[in-house]
């Protein structure tokens, strides 16, 4: 009879837990107030049972709370054998390996309730007040976006707290607006940074798409922000781009030969077609295979219309090939693949590496982004530059004296397509290039084609008797040289290059502009744009720019400093 009281008694106990009606920290008289006849009543209202062997299924907490409870309630009952009973049923189940607690559990069942406001969320130096902050001080005229406090119609989502929604999670490398709307339900710090506000995939995708030239702004007012913090000085410039794929399949691009042969093999296809109807149109008259056939010939027709719109889109831009998907992306090489995608600009500053300037171009090479690129940034920084750098892959003379006209310093090695100038000096005076077994090659004209002179051995004679004929040259008429219009740039580039000073500005060169495209690509994922379309890669472009620099000034200086040198919320 015992028993069975003290086993009751002890899954009455369990029920009143593990449903949280008593706690641990309840006071003695508490406890004794959870009389047997109380434990009775709540059993009776809820008829709930425990199986036999409910003390083996038990987790650590339940046995320490139940312990405790016993131990003190029994203080003050009458009923010792109750208690000296149910303690020695939980001596028998109570293991060395539950006393020890060896790993920490956790209970879905804990009663737990959120902070009351939503401000109670996040602590008061976490990272996502710096974004809000940020947004909060952004000039949305400058941007692009209006803010319109008298429309009519049904409300839409608040633009600034949208923006902010984009900003950190291209900060956390979410871009996709299916995950952007899953953090908003889920996600502490982006309830916190909304407000609350759960808007949907759809709206979030339309409001991105819908600000593009707006959201091309918000790295340049990013910038500004650095400026006033001190961390840019805009003396010194690192250019360099890299290959982002674009949003389209390699398999909708058609170049001028692809076109031809597949209009070659429409047409083909159209006449066998119209054959086979001839032969079948009096024998089978509105039978299923003729009304096929006469699909068929409808839907190559469409196809043959839409390559010859293609083909003459080729001829009339003058491109190699064109992406029916994103008509404004380039080719580009990556290893051994070719890819539709981009060229990603970036102008970082020497101070700290923090990004100045971006754009996005379908060139697939950098020759022409020199001056282009440093000029954007020097609008930005509101200054004139002292030194721009960049590799190789800038190299060309005609671009970088845009930048050399403005007094800026320009260092870039140039790319020698050949030997020529270690084997030929050249006479200014004379306006002639002498060789190295003491012959000159006098100017014989110019050449429109490549824009530069031509200079020419008087004789052939003279190199077919020349010891270095064969190495030389082993033309007919003799050794010939293109001096570019370009050449005395190319030359003082050069001479610039190899100076001591340059050649340390140049090494510090890969620390601070290959830095953000790491970060970009490898820690955020962006290998590819979401967008299509010049205009919406380059807003993604800067909006992953701006990540870079909030989380690269937050790691300098520190989130409360940071968010002090904000302008405050107007209220």
């Amino acid at each position: 009879m015992r028993e069975l009281i003290a086993i009751e008694y002890l899954q009455r106990r369990i029920y009143l837990i593990r449903h949280q009606k008593v706690m641990l920290d309840m006071d003695l008289p508490a406890l004794y107030g959870v009389s047997i006849k109380r434990l009775n009543e709540q059993v009776k209202r809820n008829k709930k049972r425990f199986p036999a062997d409910f003390m083996f299924q038990l987790n650590p907490r339940e046995y320490r709370v139940l312990w405790s409870q016993i131990q003190a309630v029994s203080q003050f009952s009458s009923k010792k054998f109750v208690y000296e009973r149910s303690f020695e049923i939980i001596n028998a189940s109570y293991t060395k390996e539950n006393l020890l607690m060896p790993y920490i559990t956790g209970e879905r069942k804990q009663t737990l309730l959120l902070p009351s406001s939503i401000e109670d969320y996040i602590v008061s130096d976490d990272p996502v007040r710096a974004y809000d902050a940020f947004v909060d001080q952004l000039s949305f005229d400058q941007l692009g976006i209006q803010l319109d406090s008298n429309q009519v119609g049904h409300p839409e989502f608040d633009p600034c707290a949208m923006l902010k929604l984009l900003v950190y999670g291209y900060s956390y490398g979410i871009r996709s607006s299916r995950k952007l709307e899953r953090a908003t339900h889920h996600n502490l710090s982006f309830i916190w940074l909304t407000a609350g506000l759960k808007p949907d995939h759809k709206t979030i995708a339309r409001f991105r798409r819908n600000n593009r030239e707006a959201l091309k702004n918000i790295l340049k007012q990013c910038a500004q922000v650095c400026i006033k913090l001190g961390l840019t000085e805009g003396n010194t410039l690192f250019v360099d781009g890299t290959k982002i794929r674009a949003n389209a399949s390699m398999k909708h691009t058609w170049t001028k030969e692809r076109c031809e042969k597949s209009l070659q093999e429409i047409d083909q296809r159209i006449e066998s077609i119209l054959n086979e109807c001839d032969k079948t149109d009096e024998k089978e008259q509105d039978q299923a295979s003729l009304v096929k056939m006469k699909r068929e010939l409808k839907n190559q027709t469409h196809l043959k219309t839409e390559i010859q719109t293609i083909l003459n889109d080729l001829k009339k831009n003058e491109k190699t090939a064109i992406n029916t998907t994103d008509p404004e992306s380039g080719r580009f090489r990556q290893g051994s693949q070719i890819d539709a995608g981009y060229n990603y600009q970036t102008v970082v500053d020497d101070k700290h590496g923090l990004i100045v300037h971006t754009d996005v171009s379908n060139e697939n090479n950098d020759a022409r982004q020199f001056s282009q690129q440093v000029s954007g940034a020097q609008e930005t920084m509101n200054k004139t530059c002292q030194t721009a750098c960049a590799d190789a892959g800038y190299a060309s003379p005609e671009n970088l004296k845009k930048t050399l006209d403005q007094g800026v310093d320009v260092i870039v090695p140039m790319v020698r397509h050949s030997d020529f100038r270690d084997h030929f000096t050249y006479d200014k005076d004379k306006d002639s290039y002498r060789c190295s077994e003491g012959y000159d090659l006098k100017n014989v004209g110019f050449n429109k084609i490549n824009k530069s002179w031509m200079y020419q051995i008087s004789h052939p004679a003279i190199c077919h008797g020349c010891p270095q004929f064969g190495r030389c040259t082993r033309a007919k008429i003799g050794r010939r040289i293109e001096r570019p219009l370009t050449e005395e740039i190319r030359e003082q580039l050069e001479q610039r290059y190899q100076q001591v000073d340059a050649q340390i500005i140049f090494r510090r060169r890969k620390m601070r502009v290959e830095h953000p495209f790491g970060h970009i690509k490898h820690n955020l994922g962006m290998r590819a744009f979401l967008l299509r379309g010049l205009s919406g890669v380059r807003a993604e472009a800067a909006l992953a720019a701006t990540a870079f620099n909030l989380t690269r000034i937050m790691t300098l200086i520190g989130t409360k400093t940071f968010l002090k040198s904000l302008k405050p919320i107007p209220t």
